[in-house]
C-alpha cells in the first residue's frame, strides 16, 4: 500500500501480513508512517494504491462494515466527556458498539477501576484514563485490537496487568497490533514486529531473528576473583575482535555472536578465576538503532 499527503509519501509500498492470534508490534521514529498505516487498517484512510484485507474482507468492500464490528482501537490520546462517570462513559460506548451494558461494570473491575466507577472522569489521572480507554476497547469482545502507545501513563503494576490481559486475549485467538516507543517494554511481549522507516518496512520478524540478522555484538559481564585478570586475558586471547575491560573484580566483554559458545566454554572452565557470568543479548533498542544506522 501507499499513501501520500502532498509531497510526503507517508506509507511507501508496505506489504504486511499479521496472523490470527498474534501480538504484533509496530515500531519506528516519529513520522515513520505508523499512525497512517494504522488508520488505513482501520478503514479511516483509503490507500492511494494497493489493497488491504482484514479477515479476508477488503477494507473498502461492502462486507467490511460487519468486520469492523470485531475491531477495536485505543488511540494514543484518549479523550472522554469529563462530566460523565467512568461507568457512564463505558455505557455510552457500549451503546455505540451495540454491546451489552451488563459487561461494563465487570470490565471496570478487571481494569482496576471498580472504586472509581461512579466518579467523574475529570478527576481521573492519566493512568486511570488509559485504563478506561482500554476498557472501552474491550467492549463487545473484539477479535482484532489496534493499540497506539497503550501503556502511556500506566504505573509498573498497571503495565504488567495490561500485558497479562493481552496474553489472556491471545489464548482466546484475539489478534493484537500495538505501536509503542517503549522498546524495552515490548521486546519480550510481542510475537513479531515490523520496524518502519520513511514509510517503508525496514525489518520484519521476531526480536531474536532481527538480532541475528544484524549480528550485533554480545555483552558478557563477569565477576572474577582478585588476581585473576591475567588468566582471564590469556583465556580470551584466541578470540579475535573480542574486547575485555576489567575494573577491580568486574569485567565487561564484547564479542561476535558466532563466538558465544566457545567463549562461554572457556569462561566456565575457569571456575577458580570466574565466580559469575551474565550474558546480555542486544536489546530491542540496540536493534532499532542498528537498523536506523544502516
Amino acid at each position: 500500500m501507499t499513501k501520500q499527503f502532498g509531497e510526503v509519501r507517508a506509507v511507501n509500498g508496505v506489504s504486511l501480513a499479521v496472523h490470527p492470534g498474534e501480538i504484533f508490534g509496530l515500531i519506528g521514529h516519529n513520522g515513520a508512517g505508523k499512525s497512517t498505516l494504522f488508520k488505513m487498517m482501520l478503514g479511516l484512510l483509503a490507500p492511494d494504491s494497493g489493497s488491504l484485507r482484514i479477515h479476508g474482507e477488503p477494507v473498502n468492500g461492502a462486507g467490511f462494515r460487519e468486520v469492523r464490528r470485531q475491531i477495536a482501537y485505543l488511540p494514543e490520546n484518549v479523550v472522554f466527556y469529563d462530566n460523565l462517570s467512568g461507568l457512564e462513559t463505558l455505557c455510552f460506548f457500549a451503546d455505540l458498539k451495540g454491546a451489552d451494558r451488563q459487561t461494563c461494570q465487570p470490565l471496570l473491575a478487571k481494569l482496576g477501576l471498580a472504586q472509581a466507577a461512579h466518579r467523574p472522569v475529570r478527576g481521573y489521572s492519566k493512568g486511570m484514563r488509559q485504563r478506561l480507554g482500554f476498557a472501552q476497547a474491550l467492549l463487545g469482545s473484539p477479535r482484532l485490537l489496534f493499540l497506539d502507545e497503550p501503556t502511556t501513563g500506566l504505573d509498573p503494576e498497571g503495565i504488567r496487568e495490561f500485558y497479562r490481559i493481552l496474553e489472556e486475549l491471545k489464548t482466546q485467538g484475539v489478534t493484537v497490533l500495538l505501536s509503542s516507543h517503549n522498546l524495552a517494554e515490548i521486546q519480550e511481549r510481542v510475537d513479531r514486529l515490523a520496524l518502519m522507516r520513511l514509510g517503508q518496512i525496514q525489518a520484519l520478524g521476531t526480536v531474536q531473528a532481527l538480532r541475528e540478522k544484524l549480528n550485533l555484538p554480545l555483552h558478557i559481564l563477569i565477576t572474577l576473583r582478585a588476581g585473576a585478570e591475567t588468566r582471564i586475558r590469556d583465556a580470551l586471547s584466541p578470540f579475535a575482535g573480542c574486547t575485555l575491560d576489567i575494573s577491580g573484580t568486574h569485567g565487561s566483554i564484547h564479542c561476535d555472536r558466532d563466538q558465544k559458545m566457545a567463549l562461554l566454554a572457556s569462561l566456565t572452565a575457569l571456575t577458580e578465576a570466574v565466580t559469575d557470568i551474565q550474558l546480555h543479548e542486544p536489546s530491542l533498542e540496540d536493534v532499532f538503532l542498528g537498523y536506523a544506522e544502516n
